[in-house]
């Protein structure tokens, strides 16, 4: 299938849906920050999402539907080559050792720091023995991190939503905190990824993501993990998290695609997001990093209050 056949198919975009609430360890979000957050939503205040509950929304804690994150290892200086590790376990308290697979891994880890810089999405290992995940891990930057582990139980329906569990790790040595201001244009690697269009609380808001090197549309894209572009998200403040993936078939191996993915954004608040792309050509995956800010259904956002930067076009 050529690239434009490919792109109809994707027109349906992809959606995002951000949790209103979320039970996250204490040391990165006060409690008092995600009862705000849950209050907003459950009274339908300024910006938020009327109607919205929690219950029907993914959440994120330690622990979810019976499942917990356990055992969690990691380096807590910046420099010190280690391993990061941690099990899944159910609520007997025994390891997992049985997935679904979904979007071609059996699980995603997703770390951040508390500021939503140094991000990464990497695939551990699984040790079928004990049921501990584990990769080679380092720190860069000093700081409080946070950590999501996404993955699906075995058994879990194909369409069901997979669980995503979150823990903290704070890292020793000197912190050079990151305030994120509003961008559309990512350069990475080369390439000018930029997007276009505004979001809005409470409805939902056409995007459009364009992948550019020297100037020229790249319409190699190639299938990373089941699709042709996997996006991560987080709320600034909560960090609020989701992961999505372009709509229509799955690619076949040898698909191309680009230089544009469309995908619809519907968030419940008003505030700053912070996004983050993977996209392959050629064999090799780069992360294109954006700050948007979602407006409130009238139409105004929080940096007319002076609470962020105005944001650049």
């Amino acid at each position: 299938m050529n690239a434009g056949a490919r792109l109809a198919l994707y027109g349906a975009g992809l959606v995002v849906a951000f949790g209103a609430a979320f039970a996250v360890a204490g040391v990165v979000v006060p409690a008092s920050a995600v009862d705000a957050w849950s209050e907003g939503s459950e009274t339908g205040g300024h910006g938020s999402m009327t109607e919205t509950s929690t219950d029907s929304l993914k959440g994120l804690s330690l622990s979810s539907d019976g499942y917990v994150l356990a055992a969690l290892e990691a380096p807590t200086v910046v420099g010190e080559a280690s391993e990061l590790s941690f099990q899944i376990q159910d609520a007997a308290g025994d390891p997992v050792t049985d997935y679904t697979t979904t979007h071609e891994k059996d699980l995603h880890l997703i770390v951040a720091r508390s500021d939503g810089s140094q991000f990464r999405h990497v695939h551990p290992v699984l040790d079928e023995a004990t049921g501990t995940w584990s990769t080679p891990w380092e720190w860069a930057e000093a700081g409080s991190y946070r950590m999501f582990a996404d993955f699906a139980p075995a058994g879990a329906d194909a369409d069901a939503p997979s669980l995503t569990l979150t823990s903290s790790v704070d890292v020793a040595g000197d912190l050079t905190p990151v305030i994120p201001q509003p961008t559309r244009v990512a350069e990475v690697d080369g390439f000018t990824v930029s997007i276009e269009g505004d979001m809005v609380a409470g409805s939902s808001s056409e995007l459009s993501i364009t992948v550019e090197r020297d100037g020229n549309p790249v319409t190699a894209l190639e299938p990373y993990l089941g699709a042709f572009g996997h996006l991560v998200a987080l709320r600034e403040g909560d960090l609020a998290y989701l992961h999505v993936h372009a709509a229509g078939e799955d690619p076949k191996e040898g698909e191309t695609a680009g230089p544009t993915i469309m995908f619809g954004a519907e968030v419940p608040t008003a505030g700053r997001y912070l996004l983050y792309l993977d996209f392959q050509v050629d064999g090799q995956v780069h992360t294109a990093e954006f700050v948007l800010d979602a407006a409130h259904s009238d139409g105004s956002t929080d940096t007319d209050s002076g609470s962020h930067s105005d944001e650049g076009h």
